[in-house]
């Protein structure tokens, strides 16, 4: 089964540049696509300084839904927003001002692949912070979820009087070297040779990103994201789902429904609806997922219950069956009246929509 890479290097146009993250685009794109993923034959997807944060994010989602391994390979800066302050990716138009808007928010890589397998999903990163970006990371390091195994580093950027433009991404150009050999080695190895051909220009206090996803030690060798996974790409959608609904069940019982288990549960089972191709009943999740949240006194603007809201959204325009669109459509409204989001026009696109499926 071929395997998925996804190159992603990003960083502001302008005076904003902390890092060349493009420059190591093509010796990357030199490497052998199966070299790059580690399996025999790979789809490989670039993305060289993209411009808007929905642009990434539909290329990451149709990365994350491909079977077989995904090696993703991150450089850029991470910068925190404004209101919220988390990490994102700065993107080409990012600026100080306009993060929020203009970058990629972390979570949202995180959030994409939550559901893969840990065993066939792996992210490799070249990170440049700004200075409050950096004392985030070094005070809560860089989420990237439990289901992805990281290598990387991320390193503070040097202060705006040294600086002498945008700095090399190290790392990355070390890893690239590496597999322009023809061989990918365990990530583990690869990683602490490129530490090593870069031991010199590493800063003491660089921050080395150095993470096996998977079950925690002490704990049971079955991943149930992985038997899921399998049944999903098998096509066994309904055999997927009773998976997910029992791990649901049981983290019901033992916390509560509005725990961080019971609704990673709930987030699952809405990704496998749609997986299965029924996005009623994907719209219908999240939209229960969201409701939980917000009962819960999260806030309207907290990423997770963003997500879930836009995700409510995005399936329902993709229901075909008027009936069933016209029955989710006033549920989806109130709570876009409460959750808004990031796309300017939420609102009014589903009121419009709305008012198109009343007249058929």
């Amino acid at each position: 089964m071929p395997g998925t890479v996804l190159l992603l290097a990003a960083a502001p146009l302008g005076r904003g540049r902390l890092v060349d993250a493009a420059g190591v685009l093509p010796v990357l794109a030199a490497v052998a696509p199966g070299v790059l993923s580690g399996s025999d034959t790979a789809n490989v997807i670039e993305l060289a300084d993209p411009l808007e944060p929905q642009a990434v994010l539909t290329r990451l989602r149709a990365a994350a839904a491909a079977p077989g391994p995904l090696t993703v390979y991150v450089t850029g800066q991470l910068h925190l927003d404004r209101r919220q302050r988390l990490p994102h990716l700065a993107l080409a138009r990012t600026t100080a001002a306009t993060v929020r808007y203009t970058a990629l928010p972390w979570h949202w890589i995180r959030e994409e692949l939550r559901l893969r397998s840990a065993a066939q999903t792996a992210l490799v990163a070249d990170l440049h912070a700004d200075a409050e970006a950096w004392q985030y990371v070094v005070a809560r390091g860089l989420d990237c979820g439990p289901n992805t195994t990281v290598h990387g580093r991320v390193v503070p950027a040097p202060r705006t009087s040294a600086r002498r433009g945008p700095v090399a991404p190290a790392y990355m150009k070390a890893v690239a070297t590496l597999l322009r050999s023809g061989h990918r080695p365990p990530l583990e190895v690869l990683h602490e040779r490129a530490l090593a051909r870069i031991a010199d220009a590493s800063g003491p206090g660089d921050l080395v990103l150095a993470h096996r996803g998977g079950v925690a030690a002490g704990s049971s060798a079955a991943d149930p994201h992985a038997a899921i996974s399998a049944a999903v790409q098998a096509g066994r959608h309904a055999e997927a789902d009773a998976l997910a609904a029992g791990y649901e069940r049981a983290a019901v019982q033992a916390h509560g429904p509005a725990s961080e288990d019971a609704l990673h549960w709930s987030e699952v089972r809405a990704d496998l609806a749609m997986f299965a191709g029924d996005p009623a009943r994907s719209c219908r999740a999240w939209l229960g997922v969201a409701g939980v949240r917000l009962a819960a006194g999260q806030a309207a603007d907290t990423p997770a219950v963003e997500a879930a809201v836009d995700r409510a959204h995005h399936q329902w325009g993709r229901i075909t069956n008027a009936v069933r669109a016209r029955e989710l459509g006033p549920a989806l409204a109130e709570v876009r009246i409460r959750v808004p989001g990031r796309r300017n026009g939420a609102l009014e696109n589903v009121q419009r929509h709305l008012r198109q499926l009343q007249t058929q």
